[in-house]
């Protein structure tokens, strides 16, 4: 059978060559005259810069610190330094909401002196603490009295705000706000609970009742020019600041008297 192969083999493709010839052709793969075949035990590593043997490495430096504990590198500020001060220097609550007793102790000593010179800078302010709690005791002393009348005296406590922000700015060269209108009028509307408290013990229909009522809204209207005055420096204006003014608490006397 082997014979045969062979035979098949030799009939199939004719060729001149033969497997003998192979170790002719072998090459020498270990050719000294190779300038790149150098033996590597031969070679010079320590010409290489920044190479290190191995068992030439230099030690690393212990970790000397405690495990989760690791060293502080930040330290940080006290809570005043970052705040800047602490809790005893905060303002009260209520000077932050802006209540402030002492101001609100001044503009009524102010009301109830209408002669007395008024501090322009207090009266400035923006204060609706006070108005609110007069408009509170003027609506409980009509209730005293049987009137319940506390939705008329905020709507034309609204009302006369609005009218009179609108004419102190047209009157004065530095301009008002709305804040500081209401604020004022409010504060003078103290005479008027005093008007109301006597509409509780006797009534206000007679001679005598009229005679209270015209003082207590000459006071109000005196009181409530004299501060508008001081406070946007209308010098010569009061009497025509006075007489809106009368208009308006002459409006709240009615609702006291009948």
């Amino acid at each position: 059978e082997m014979s045969g192969f062979d035979n098949f083999n030799t009939d199939f493709y004719q060729t001149s060559y033969s497997i003998d010839d192979q170790a002719q052709h072998t090459y020498d793969y270990t050719n000294s005259g190779d300038p790149y075949n150098k033996p590597y035990e031969n070679y010079d590593y320590s010409q290489q810069a920044g190479y290190a043997a191995p068992g030439m490495m230099p030690p690393q430096q212990a970790y000397t610190g405690q495990i989760y504990q690791p060293a502080p590198t930040f330290t940080p500020a006290s809570s005043q330094s970052m705040y800047g001060s602490s809790f005893e220097d905060e303002p009260p609550l209520l000077e932050e909401l802006g209540i402030n007793f002492d101001h609100i102790w001044q503009k009524t000593l102010t009301v109830l002196h209408p002669l007395k010179a008024a501090d322009g800078s207090i009266m400035n302010e923006t204060d609706l603490a006070g108005p609110m709690v007069f408009c509170l005791a003027f609506g409980a002393t009509l209730l005293l009295a049987g009137k319940i009348q506390f939705g008329y005296v905020y709507g034309i406590s609204a009302i006369g705000c609005l009218g009179m922000y609108c004419l102190l700015n047209l009157m004065s060269m530095t301009g008002v706000s709305f804040g500081c209108v209401a604020s004022v009028l409010g504060y003078c509307l103290l005479p008027m609970i005093i008007l109301s408290s006597f509409g509780v013990l006797f009534s206000l229909q007679g001679l005598m009742g009229i005679i209270i009522t015209a003082f207590i809204i000459g006071w109000c209207s005196l009181s409530a020019s004299k501060i508008f005055i001081s406070a946007l420096a209308m010098d010569g204006q009061q009497l025509l600041v006075a007489y809106p003014c009368a208009l308006l608490y002459g409006v709240f006397a009615l609702i006291s008297v009948f």
